[in-house]
């Protein structure tokens, strides 16, 4: 998310804050240099020659393959594409979200503007509050958004507001629906985790676990999900139960993001600790700790591969994103990093898997969107933005990529030959 980090505990006195956790500079205010050999970048550990991006032009997107959405007044920190049409979802610090209509044969590109809205004296105004989370229900039917004004609401794909889900006292860090679609699960600066009914908007529990803000969540069945805080801790619960079912602590510093394998076996997390940890129900401590980054690492994504998912002969892997620069592909039967990818030269806010897996697409503060290859960890394809990147997604046909960005500006990227 935007900072949802840097002085949340302040939140309440301050007027409005960056939804996002920026880099913790270091004392010069430089950021670190990818890493290197005697000033070589390390790719997959081999030294690679130092080359400038613009040598290879055979990878460049070439303009009239993107296509730039205007009309976010602020920055975007997140999109999400429907699962069953073209349709680009993006949240941003205006105080709304927009629906894209990028389907083929729409006229233009049509945009609905989702106003986030208060009560104040009997009438509707703008909330003035960022917009930070936002998911897709399976059929594409609805979306849910999450903002710092401490709502949840429920939008129709057309842009019609469904409903408001109010309980949260402050900013929702992060939301997600079920499988089913019958629950939505959220966050909040307030420590605790909800699961709200989506059909009649009300809350079904409230989990008060945590011992400081609720960073992330994930849902590991249609009933049962882990949720991470900056209090360093992870709980794994469930519906109806009033205590965790389990919980796992090892991270030394607070853990940003969470998220169950395709099969809900094993949960990986990262932290601001620089490790990437696996966890599994069968036992208390980690069955990975992964450390290998030098900074931050801000977010994680499990490939759609592996048993139990649509490309079963593939194997199952873990990227990681941090704000030393870098990506990683992690093996995680095997607790190693295949490849580091280290073309980025700031830090790295997203990643996403194609949905056949064979690609990995990362943005950055660096303004770049990459498109990686994950079997050889090849740079294939790449496009330089108007602001940096802080999230990228894959569409479901795995033919386009959104990206949103800190200058207001959502793109598409076209792959289709």
């Amino acid at each position: 998310m935007p900072d949802v980090v840097a002085n949340r505990q302040q939140q309440a006195q301050q007027p409005q804050q960056q939804a996002v956790k920026v880099e913790k500079q270091e004392g010069n205010g430089e950021l670190a240099n990818i890493p290197s050999v005697k000033g070589e970048p390390v790719i997959s550990g081999i030294p690679q020659p130092s080359e400038p991006m613009e040598a290879d032009t055979s990878i460049e997107i070439p303009p009239e393959k993107a296509k730039t959405l205007k009309g976010h007044e602020s920055e975007v920190f997140i999109c999400a594409w429907n699962p069953t049409s073209d349709l680009l979802a993006s949240g941003s610090g205006d105080s709304t979200a927009r629906i894209w209509n990028l389907n083929d044969g729409a006229s233009g590109t049509r945009e609905n503007v989702l106003r986030h809205c208060i009560q104040k004296g009997g009438a509707e105004v703008p909330s003035n509050k960022d917009v930070t989370s936002l998911d897709w229900n399976c059929d594409g039917t609805l979306l849910a958004t999450g903002s710092y004004d401490g709502y949840a609401r429920i939008w129709k794909a057309n842009g019609e507001l469904v409903s408001q889900l109010q309980k949260h006292k402050g900013p929702i860090f992060a939301l997600k629906w079920n499988k089913r679609g019958n629950y939505i699960l959220s966050a909040g600066v307030d420590k605790t985790t909800i699961i709200w009914d989506a059909a009649s908007g009300q809350c079904n529990q409230q989990f008060p676990f945590h011992s400081a803000p609720a960073l992330d969540v994930d849902w590991q069945t249609n009933t049962s999900f882990a949720s991470c805080s900056t209090d360093q801790c992870i709980h794994v619960c469930e519906l109806g139960v009033d205590k965790p079912i389990k919980s796992f602590q090892g991270h030394t510093n607070e853990v940003n993001a969470i998220k169950w394998d395709p099969q809900g076996q094993l949960l990986a997390s990262c932290s601001d600790d620089m490790t990437l940890k696996i966890w599994s129900m069968k036992q208390d401590t980690c069955v990975h700790d992964l450390q290998a980054h030098s900074k931050e690492i801000y977010t994680i994504k499990w490939s759609p591969t592996g048993p139990g998912t649509n490309n079963p002969n593939m194997n199952l892997l873990l990227a990681s994103a941090s704000f030393d620069s870098t990506v990683r592909l992690w093996d995680v039967e095997r607790g190693s990093c295949i490849h580091t990818l280290t073309k980025h030269t700031e830090p790295v806010y997203s990643v996403a898997f194609s949905p056949d897996g064979k690609f990995l697409a990362s943005g950055s503060f660096d303004k770049c969107v990459h498109i990686w290859s994950t079997q050889s960890g090849q740079l294939l394809h790449s496009y330089k933005g108007t602001g940096g990147i802080f999230e990228v997604c894959w569409n479901s046909r795995g033919d386009k990529v959104g990206a949103s960005a800190s200058d207001g500006s959502v793109f598409v990227l076209d792959l289709r030959k």
